[in-house]
């Protein structure tokens, strides 16, 4: 592979310097670029001088230009560049379409001093096709920069330019210090599809102190407010109830047995925290709404709407992407420990719970009825605060703690997510955000509607690669993919 060449830049010292070439060499050149009955022309007919050849050179070099540029400018009509339509332009609207094609033929522009122009590179400076999309708009109000004595346009940033308020909502993210690359990339995608128009704050929790070189890092992917804070010792260690040696017996059979994070006493740690802790962190104590991030995820469409208003303006709760099958081995007792509970509190089971996604058997219930492992990918979440701080899910949640099953099996949040918001709330209040397309690996959403979310440039992602297309919670609440 060659080594790399970087581009002059003020960092790089600059390319050498060409010579310029002969008065006799450009002459040549430009003769050679004129059109055959030209040159045959001037042939014919040659010039005594030089000056006056060369004149003749360029006036016949500035008519072959001026009918090219004509002739460039019939094919390019009707919001075409040289008969091709714009990328994309039969599927995209007002705001899906270029502002300009090739500002340098889009008409005169002053210097930022005011006086002279480029027009006259553009002939008579008329655009190659018509704005409609500016019908309506103010011309931008110019700056002059006192540094650079250039004129400025004014900065758009969206967050800034959006006049509707804000819900009392916040990022969540769960995060390392040694995993703040992967976190600057979930970071990147989640302001680029979303945040950027809505300038939502960050809050990043950790059960070590977060270092200088993370904080400095991810403050730089947003320009939001970040938080930072630190678990308290008693949300992420062993409960005094907590027999720790039949705790390792059972992770070391787990590892025998090749289950999926069997030895991991972080991972158990993180899933109890996730189900019973994570809300009531004191930074947290002022929001109503969290959105779920985990290091290292992507987001391919543009998210246009405010998902925590869309949650409040229709009484929903839990908002999820992916949907997924459990390891047995993982939460062998959490299923009888969860019937249990609803029989000791029958009134926190909501009537028109969802025991339909969870059972597949439609002539039984949750006492009678055997769980299929279906449970939503809490990795992605959407959803109330306030349902968590609930007295249902506080008793639920201290019901399975004293259990111990997060660590005598490795019960994930997931799961429990999973099974209060199926059956303490009433199927309405949960929502599949079937638009975002969302990727954590090694799984991926992607909308299969072409027409509202691909063909408009909405989304980046491909229809046929997307996981479950014929999703358990479809069955049950319909496919939001045929509406």
């Amino acid at each position: 592979m060659p080594a790399y060449t970087p581009l002059p830049t003020s960092a790089t010292d600059p390319p050498p310097r060409r010579s310029s070439p002969s008065s006799s060499n450009l002459l040549t050149n430009l003769l050679d670029r004129l059109p055959a009955p030209v040159q045959h022309f001037l042939e014919s007919h040659p010039l005594k001088t030089r000056p006056v050849r060369l004149g003749a050179a360029v006036l016949a070099g500035f008519l072959v230009l001026s009918l090219l540029g004509t002739a460039l400018h019939s094919r390019s009509s009707g919001g075409s560049i040289r008969g091709y339509p714009l990328a994309g332009s039969e599927g995209r609207g007002k705001w899906g379409t270029y502002a300009s094609w090739l500002p340098g033929f889009s008409g005169s522009s002053s210097t930022a001093d005011g006086g002279g122009s480029w027009e006259g590179y553009t002939g008579s400076g008329a655009g190659w096709r018509e704005l409609p999309e500016n019908d309506g708009l103010r011309e931008p109000m110019l700056v002059k920069d006192e540094k650079t004595g250039k004129m400025m346009p004014p900065e758009v940033y969206p967050a800034a330019l959006n006049p509707f308020k804000r819900a009392n909502a916040a990022f969540v993210a769960l995060v390392r210090n040694g995993e703040r690359e992967a976190m600057r990339d979930s970071m990147r995608s989640v302001e680029s599809r979303f945040n950027r128009r809505f300038g939502y704050p960050w809050v990043f929790l950790n059960d070590e102190p977060f270092d200088e070189d993370f904080k400095v890092g991810v403050m730089k992917m947003t320009r939001s407010e970040v938080f930072f804070a630190q678990i308290p010792k008693e949300h992420w260690s062993y409960p005094e109830w907590i027999n720790q040696t039949y705790a390792a017996d059972e992770r070391q059979k787990m590892v025998n047995e090749n289950v999926i994070y069997g030895g991991s006493e972080s991972y158990r740690h993180m899933c109890r925290f996730n189900s019973g802790f994570f809300f009531k962190q004191k930074i947290l104590e002022s929001f109503d709404w969290y959105w779920r991030v985990e290091p290292g995820v992507e987001l391919f469409c543009d998210i246009d709407y405010d998902v925590f208003h869309f949650m409040e303006a229709n009484n929903k709760v839990y908002g999820f992407t992916i949907v997924l099958y459990e390891y047995l081995r993982t939460v062998e007792t959490l299923w009888d420990a969860t019937r249990e509970f609803a029989r000791l509190h029958p009134d926190y089971i909501h009537p028109e719970n969802t025991i339909r996604f969870l059972v597949d058997d439609e002539k039984k219930g949750l006492q009678d009825g055997d769980w299929n492992l279906c449970h939503f990918w809490s990795n992605f979440e959407i959803g109330s605060l306030k349902f968590w701080r609930s007295q249902p899910y506080e008793d639920y949640f201290k019901f399975l703690d004293e259990k111990g099953g997060f660590f005598y099996e490795r019960w994930g949040d997931a799961p429990v997510h999973s099974f209060a918001a199926a059956l303490f709330l009433p199927q309405s209040a949960i929502h599949n955000f079937y638009d975002i397309s969302y990727r954590h690996n090694p799984y991926q959403t992607c909308p299969q509607n072409r027409k509202l979310f691909h063909d408009n440039g909405k989304c980046e992602c491909y229809p046929e690669n997307s996981f479950d297309t014929d999703g358990r919670w479809w069955k049950v609440d319909g496919n939001p993919h045929e509406l």
